[in-house]
């Protein structure tokens, strides 16, 4: 935060994987450096045709951001939910959970292991893919450098990936939903990237 007000930053949002144990310093430190906090979460989405307990259930990454008070305390809700009742190896959250609590909520599509992207990557059709990025606010593209796995993989190209990107956009257009390019940043200085590898 003290990072972002030295670059000029007007705000900055905080979305912890799973949980929201760093709203009360994020609190502290907006206020002191006076950058505006987004409050949010990176939370796990399943399907609600499966069982969310399931090893095989498939989890998606999606992004939570509270936009008021109603917002906050259904994100509240939804950690407490996620922990409670749906949790199995990650504090999962069933679409309809989701559904039931977006009241002051604003979600967007996260990064590659979100499901817009993760059906780009697997050829969905385009029906398939407007219904997957309607239930968005928002959709993300990623800094090239966070995708970059997929090229050492031999899973993409530099063609591939930037192509990818730019259907993003494109649906982003055609859904009237903004496009939003984030950081998705995990550490502050380059030498901290081995914790990053240490603690995802």
């Amino acid at each position: 935060i003290k990072r972002a007000a030295r670059w000029g930053h007007k705000a900055v949002a905080i979305t912890d994987h799973g949980s929201v144990q760093a709203f009360p310093e994020a609190y502290t430190y907006g206020q002191e450096y006076g950058i505006k906090v987004i409050y949010g979460l990176e939370g796990y989405l399943v399907e609600d045709g499966a069982d969310p307990l399931d090893d095989r259930a498939r989890v998606y990454h999606i992004v939570i951001l509270v936009r008021n008070q109603t917002g906050l305390k259904n994100l509240y809700q939804l950690v407490t939910l996620s922990h409670l009742k749906y949790f199995h190896r990650v504090p999962r959250l069933p679409r309809a959970v989701l559904t039931e609590h977006r009241e002051g909520l604003i979600f967007g599509s996260a990064c590659e292991a979100g499901e817009v992207f993760q059906a780009l990557l697997a050829g969905a059709d385009a029906a398939e893919l407007r219904r997957r990025a309607a239930f968005y606010d928002y959709l993300e593209i990623q800094p090239r450098g966070n995708n970059a796995f997929l090229l050492r993989e031999g899973r993409l190209t530099e063609t591939g990936l930037l192509e990818l990107n730019r259907r993003v956009w494109a649906l982003g257009r055609e859904l009237e939903r903004p496009v939003v390019a984030t950081g998705d940043v995990h550490f502050l200085r380059p030498e901290d990237e081995v914790l990053r590898r240490i603690l995802p």
